[in-house]
């Protein structure tokens, strides 16, 4: 059974009692997740809470507590070679198990460098909501009613008026926080996504949501599969010790494996089938749920799920700090145009990224520090070799990354565009370098090339590679001398290069046109076995020629006449 304390408690704000009986009872569980490390040792928790970014969202709102079972599945090979069956908490209603593996497959696409992995999102998913309660979405993935929590007016939570005017929430007076992945209003309007392509962003469709979060844990230049960035990612959702220890522990327990269950049969946390979903528009603090904790008033909640963030305020009421105006706040960066980015190896990118910022009115802002950073594994940079450069936004909001050029590496790599020093979704541009290609390669001369066995060849063979009638420079070749079959190998015998060692090879790979595009090939040799042979170049891209070569003795020289003086004749 389940290793459970409290069933719920609100983050941030617990009293030390109830703390310490939490603690107590993690320690004594011996449940997954109390030690914080996986039984491969991947993802080890760093064991404390390290400190927030310095803009990131703290909101604590209330969450479940539940631990995962003692007797956790056994860990599959992969993760998407998933047990058909197993222990009710592990199964995971269908449709929202495709939301976070949907997600995990747009941010691969799309911030691949981020390395979000599914059961992050499963794990959040549990504790905020148990799984859409559940698994109770329709097929679209929206929730059938929505998930709303506690009303934020002051009275036993946080005080946060209205930023929605009731959109979201069903409120106009105060926030709450909405779906399956508890955003609050405000929140929602900087992150929401649309994750099922329906054309809108609804915080109570799992797709949505889900691909929400995993944007929201993936701020800035966060790499979850390192463990100090996932507990960071953890903590800005939810800034609690206590909340970083459950996720984890489910985190862990989904990632020894997991299945799938039918929707709206997943187990349901105690209490959230009506306590959590407080009827729209309430006036006043709904109930609790029964085993929860409420916050002490005056606690600040900013991100997803509203809650607290600290100690009891004094009794005198706060001055309330001025706002900024909607049209000096940023919002976000999105992207101001930017098509697609490929270019060849050694070639600059003919696009440039661009984005804009916008403020919350949705205008252009100027002035705002972006940071271009080039992540993933190559060897591209902007110019001046700089892998990161930040620049500011003009009078028209935008601004245009430098030029980027492509290194010698082929592949894909990421480009991320921050609001500098701010926790707002990044924009992730994928860029494509492609290996130099020829599309044509001819020799230079039309020598015949001849040795006798066992010496080498007194010519050099030489080729020049075009790629749409201009100079291909830089392009790979190999060279292989083949057999004469109708499916052509590598040949045992005949014609032969040397190797550094001077071994006998017959391939030679690497090799790269020069910058007028020409290749001269190291000596070839002959052996002992006369014959016609052939060699095969092959350029990337396609492009290839065989040529011949004869080994042969050399014809042997006619004698030479002799000349006789005719006798003088007798008589």
């Amino acid at each position: 059974m389940a290793a459970q304390f409290g069933r719920r408690l609100r983050k941030g704000a617990t009293t030390t009692a109830v703390a310490a009986v939490a603690v107590a009872a993690l320690s004594a569980s011996g449940a997954p997740g109390t030690s914080l490390v996986t039984e491969s040792g991947d993802q080890q928790s760093t064991g404390s809470t390290p400190p927030p970014d310095d803009s990131a969202a703290t909101g604590n709102s209330p969450y479940y507590t539940d631990l995962p079972p003692l007797n956790t599945p056994d860990k599959p090979g992969t993760s998407t070679n998933l047990p058909v069956t197993g222990s009710a908490e592990s199964g995971i209603p269908a449709s929202i198990l495709a939301a976070y593996k949907k997600a995990e497959q747009t941010l691969d696409d799309t911030d691949a460098a981020c390395r979000l992995p599914w059961q992050l999102l499963a794990a959040i998913g549990k504790v905020e909501s148990g799984q859409a309660r559940g698994g109770r979405v329709d097929a679209n993935g929206t929730t059938f009613s929505p998930i709303l929590g506690p009303v934020l007016d002051g009275r036993g939570f946080a005080m946060i008026k209205d930023t929605d005017n009731g959109a979201y929430d069903g409120d106009s007076t105060h926030d709450r926080a909405v779906g399956p992945m508890q955003f609050i209003p405000s929140t929602w309007a900087t992150w929401g996504q649309d994750g099922n392509g329906d054309g809108r962003k609804d915080p109570n469709n799992i797709y949505d949501a889900a691909l929400a979060a995993g944007r929201y844990l993936c701020a800035g230049s966060r790499d979850l599969s390192l463990a100090a960035d996932l507990d960071r990612a953890v903590l800005s959702y939810n800034h609690s010790d206590a909340y970083l220890r459950t996720v984890r522990s489910w985190f862990d327990y989904y990632n020894r494996g997991t299945h799938e269950i039918p929707d709206g049969t997943g187990t349901v946390p105690p209490g959230l089938g009506g306590g959590r979903d407080h009827s729209p528009g309430s006036p006043s603090p709904s109930p609790s749920p029964p085993g929860t904790t409420r916050p002490k008033p005056g606690t600040d909640p900013t991100k997803p799920g509203g809650g607290s963030t600290g100690p009891t305020p004094p009794t005198t009421p706060p001055t309330t700090p001025p706002t900024t105006p909607p049209a000096q706040t940023l919002a976000g960066v999105e992207n101001a145009g930017t098509g697609t980015l490929t270019a060849t190896a050694g070639d600059a990118f003919a696009e440039r990224i661009k984005v804009r910022a916008r403020n919350s009115l949705g205008g252009p802002l100027a002035k705002v520090s972006v940071t271009f950073t080039i992540a993933g594994d190559t060897d591209a940079a902007f110019a001046g070799g700089k892998n990161a450069v930040t620049l500011l936004t003009g009078t028209d909001g935008t601004v245009t990354a430098p030029v980027l050029k492509a290194g010698e590496k082929a592949g894909k790599f990421t480009v991320r565009a921050t609001a500098t020093g701010r926790s707002l979704p990044p924009v992730a541009y994928t860029a494509t370098v492609t290996a130099r290609q020829a599309d044509e390669i001819a020799r230079t001369d039309e020598k015949a090339l001849t040795a006798a066995p066992g010496t080498e060849f007194a010519d050099t063979v030489e080729v020049k590679a075009t790629y749409k009638d201009a100079v291909a420079a830089g392009v790979a070749v190999t060279a292989t001398m083949i057999t004469d079959a109708e499916k052509p190998a590598e040949n045992d015998k005949g014609p032969y290069f040397k190797d550094a060692d001077g071994k006998t090879v017959r391939t030679l790979m690497e090799l790269k046109t020069g910058a007028d595009g020409t290749l001269k090939l190291p000596r070839i040799y002959a052996d002992d076995t006369a014959g016609t042979y052939k060699l095969r170049l092959t350029t990337e891209g396609g492009a290839t020629i065989v040529i011949e070569l004869k080994v042969e003795a050399p014809e042997a020289s006619p004698a030479p006449e002799t000349s006789e003086t005719p006798e003088a004749p007798v008589g």
